[in-house]
């Protein structure tokens, strides 16, 4: 078996099926510029995880999380968000007034990024403890108001018509906030997983909770009293 097997075949999987997916999605895509609207976020995302590779390469369980989401993304873009055939079914499900797939997308966005935001923050920032927890939730709630943001700007910069399929708020003036509620609830249900996974498997798990919220020994508070710091340490220097 090639070395490249070995080593990157689960990879090599996960970016087989997702660009079998984005070819699917480009084939008479029910609103092309909508479509296109909607892949700036993989024209963007999929290079970055590529080029990260080498330099920062993450665990499978990331990158097929990762991929879910993107494969979930690509194929709301072939219909739109809120033409999706199984947001009709999703609708009937729930009892709905609208179809719901972007309501799943929106939850989906949490509960499947927010472990790959958490492995990318234990290893680059060295959370530990509670804030393991507590920072990937924040971080997934702040980057679906992100992009909440620039989808609301990317709506006012087209067409009323493009702009209406590229939001998908299907006349619910409070789309954005549920949109973001669901994938800060998407990305707490991960994080509950993962905590309970730490209890069943690591012994320590408690004993780390309790160390992160105890002020580390020597340290001292920041702003004037760090200002201070450096200034007497230039003028003497």
């Amino acid at each position: 078996m090639p070395a490249i097997l070995r080593r990157h075949g689960f990879r090599l999987l996960l970016l087989t099926l997702f660009t079998l997916t984005w070819v699917w999605s480009v084939w008479h895509p029910l609103h092309p510029e909508d479509w296109l609207l909607e892949n700036y976020l993989v024209f963007a995302a999929i290079p970055m995880i590529l080029f990260s590779l080498r330099a920062f390469p993450l665990s499978n369980i990331s990158y097929a999380l990762i991929t879910l989401f993107l494969c979930l993304h690509v194929v709301g873009s072939h219909y739109t968000y809120a033409e999706t055939p199984f947001g009709y079914t999703l609708q009937m499900w729930l009892g709905s007034e609208r179809n719901m797939y972007d309501r799943l997308v929106h939850f989906s966005f949490g509960l499947l990024l927010a472990y790959p935001v958490r492995e990318i923050l234990i290893r680059l920032a060295g959370l530990r403890g509670f804030w393991g927890y507590f920072f990937p939730i924040d971080v997934t709630f702040a980057l679906s108001s992100i992009y909440e943001i620039i989808e609301w700007q990317a709506a006012k910069a087209v067409s009323p018509e493009l702009g209406s399929a590229f939001l998908g708020s299907q006349g619910d003036i409070w789309d954005a906030q549920k949109d973001m509620l669901l994938a800060g609830v998407g990305s707490i249900t991960t994080m509950l997983v993962v905590f309970a996974l730490n209890l069943w498997f690591n012994s320590n798990a408690w004993k780390e909770i309790r160390n992160s919220l105890r002020v580390p020994p020597g340290d001292k508070s920041l702003g004037e009293t760090r200002l201070r710091q450096w200034w007497h340490h230039r003028r003497s220097s």
